[in-house]
């Protein structure tokens, strides 16, 4: 059931466990993130956990999954509520800023019950007020 694997995915996230996320992803999974360049596979995406567990402290909240009909599709939306810890490449200076903002996720699944695309969106120039203030 994808709703099951998404809220796995999302508590993994919340806890800081990206070996957790990680095995709810298929190998060759896609991640379509906000304003960047798609990551195919697993080591891509454990790349891009690390460089953002270096960035940014997030805790997701207000989250509600929606799943499609055979469960081959999901989505979510939710609250995101962080820290911005370091300088990240093209984007303000860090200062322990936190920022608020809503954001929503769009997942594909495999024949396996593993998500095969994760499609990430927020506003990033809200981010950017917010932690420009």
């Amino acid at each position: 059931m994808s709703q099951t694997t998404v809220e796995t995915y999302f508590a993994a996230f919340n806890a800081g466990d990206t070996e957790g996320m990680l095995s709810c992803l298929a190998e060759d999974v896609a991640h379509h993130v906000n304003e960047g360049q798609i990551r195919r596979g697993k080591a891509a995406f454990a790349a891009f956990c690390a460089h953002m567990s270096r960035c940014y402290k997030e805790e997701l909240t207000d989250l509600v999954v929606f799943e499609a009909e055979g469960g081959a599709r999901a989505a979510a939306e939710y609250t995101v509520n962080g820290t911005y810890l370091a300088t990240d490449s093209g984007l303000p200076e860090a200062r322990g800023q936190r920022y608020c903002l809503p954001a929503g996720s769009f997942f594909s699944l495999d024949e396996g019950g593993k998500i095969s695309r994760v499609v990430t969106y927020y506003n990033l120039a809200d981010w950017v007020a917010q932690v420009s203030r």
